[in-house]
């Protein structure tokens, strides 16, 4: 007799299977690895800066297009239609900015028009250190990012075990409030754990533990696939702490053989293959602001 439960699950599973299986598939090729910062990636060593010059001022429209909202006539429609604002005032046709300096929303959306900000995901692969350049010489995210004119902060550190969806970005105050507590940015894993998973085990880690360095719950929880000695689980927290999701999963009974982080707010790792660099869309990175307002 077929049990609804597992029918119900079943979807899910397949998509998680995925996921591990392209992270598998992928630890074997990561010789083959890309970098985005080929022909179409943006140089930023000779941008303008905040520095005290003359600001060069551009027509709003020419930013707005060259920000990828569409074209200049498209952009001089949004502004006479009063959608756009620069710096918290209604924009008017003819209105010059200073596009590194600007604070530009379109349709209460925040638009990135400053070209020397760099917002990244990397699907960081097993055994790869959360840092640009490890003093133990452990393979680092440097060979994976290339070289930047800029430092970048990472938003959402994993442990060298761990793999999945990072952050990359230059724009340090977007990433001390993603990683900042009190913003509460949820963060979404996969993990292979010990099983099975017994009935109540939702409410268990959903209610919370206490860790030796305070109280922990998981925000979401759900079993994707639960068969024989291991099971496949998803969770969601907002916690930063150090190791927060095996040592949660391991303090109830069941730990962790593989962890894979698959969503930071509002942006997903998707199918984007073990070891791949990807610049952000400005509909993620306009998401990630309105993350922390």
């Amino acid at each position: 007799m077929n049990n609804p439960e597992s029918d119900r699950r079943r979807p899910a599973a397949n998509r998680a299977r995925k996921v591990l299986k392209s992270n598998t598939k992928s630890e074997s090729h990561r010789a083959a690895r890309t970098s985005p910062h080929g022909s179409d990636h943006a140089d930023n060593s000779d941008k303008p800066g905040k520095d005290g010059h003359t600001a060069n001022l551009d027509r709003l429209q020419k930013v707005l297009a060259a920000a990828g909202v569409g074209s200049r006539r498209i952009c001089e429609a949004l502004i006479f239609e009063g959608r756009v604002t620069v710096d918290g005032n209604v924009a008017t046709l003819g209105d010059k900015v200073d596009p590194s300096s600007a604070e530009i929303f379109v349709d209460g959306e925040r638009l990135i028009t400053d070209t020397r900000l760099v917002y990244l995901a990397i699907n960081k692969p097993r055994g790869v250190v959360s840092t640009m350049n490890d003093e133990k010489g452990r393979e680092s995210l440097a060979e994976y990012v290339g070289r930047l004119s800029q430092r970048v902060y990472h938003i959402g550190r994993l442990d060298a075990d761990s793999e999945g969806l990072l952050l990359l970005t230059n724009d340090g105050e977007l990433a001390h409030k993603l990683t900042h507590p009190s913003f509460e940015v949820p963060k979404t894993y996969l993990a292979e754990v010990e099983g099975p998973i017994p009935q109540g085990f939702k409410k268990r880690i959903t209610t919370g533990v206490e860790l030796e360095d305070g109280f922990v719950k998981a925000d979401s929880f759900k079993v994707v696939d639960s068969s024989g000695r291991r099971a496949l689980v998803e969770l969601t927290l907002h916690e930063g702490r150090k190791h927060i999701v095996r040592r949660l999963l391991g303090e109830l009974g069941h730990p962790v053989f593989r962890l894979i982080r698959t969503a930071i707010g509002p942006v997903h790792l998707g199918d984007q293959r073990t070891g791949k660099v990807r610049k952000l869309n400005r509909q993620e990175i306009a998401a990630l602001f309105k993350a922390v307002e």
